[in-house]
């Protein structure tokens, strides 16, 4: 196996290069991004999986580190984001149709009133990328959708997001609409979003917290 080259899409994720004609943070890496190394990478017959858990998921823990440690920005790691998410299209295909499994059905929306994304598109990407078969339902997501959505199919998890403290409430009205549906005890129920925190996740009921993308790795990791 060409550890090599897994070696380079792991740089490149964190480097935000998606493809050769990317930047990147570091102004002298040239060469091909993430998604020629990953075409690579197949073509050397190195399964999905190694490409996901070695490159593009390590990548992804380094630039958590350099975003939490204040090295890395939004942009930056929106460009990592970006470049893993792509990765994962070419990827996704090749899992659905082997053996490997995944971590578990992640549903995620940002609740009615809301049509705030960037947070829930970077979770999404991100849990992808960490293993785990991912819905977006979208923005300004009606209940009773979100509801039907669980229960007709039947995800592990259910990731709700909100910007504005006059759409936090919604996510209270989802975990009792859940509970009057007699769905509640199927599923996990995480939170995250600018208006929330800790405490108001334990005030509706919900099963954690996320204060960010990468918190949310650790967290679906623990109740999962």
């Amino acid at each position: 196996m060409d550890e090599n080259l897994i070696s380079l899409i792991k740089e490149n994720v964190v480097q935000g290069r998606k493809t050769a004609d990317d930047e990147g943070i570091d102004a002298d890496l040239s060469g091909p991004g993430v998604l020629e190394l990953t075409n690579q990478a197949l073509e050397k017959g190195i399964p999905a999986p190694v490409i996901i858990k070695d490159g593009l998921t390590a990548g992804m823990q380094i630039v958590g580190e350099k975003y939490t440690k204040k090295e890395f920005f939004i942009p930056d790691m929106l460009a990592s984001a970006e470049a893993v998410g792509a990765a994962m299209e070419i990827l996704k295909p090749l899992l659905e149709g082997s053996d490997a499994e995944t971590k578990g059905k992640f549903a995620i929306a940002t609740v009615r009133g809301d049509i705030h994304d960037i947070g829930k598109n970077i979770v999404a990407t991100l849990l992808k990328g960490a293993g785990y078969e991912v819905v977006d339902l979208g923005i300004d997501v009606p209940t009773e959708k979100i509801v039907d959505f669980v229960r007709s199919e039947k995800p592990q998890i259910l990731g709700l997001s909100a910007l504005l403290t006059t759409t936090m409430v919604v996510m209270a009205e989802v975990v009792n609409a859940l509970k009057e549906a007699g769905l509640r005890d199927n599923v996990k129920v995480v939170i995250g979003g600018a208006a929330v925190s800790p405490e108001y996740a334990e005030e509706i009921g919900a099963d954690a917290y996320c204060a960010d993308a990468f918190e949310a790795v650790k967290v679906l990791e623990q109740i999962s």
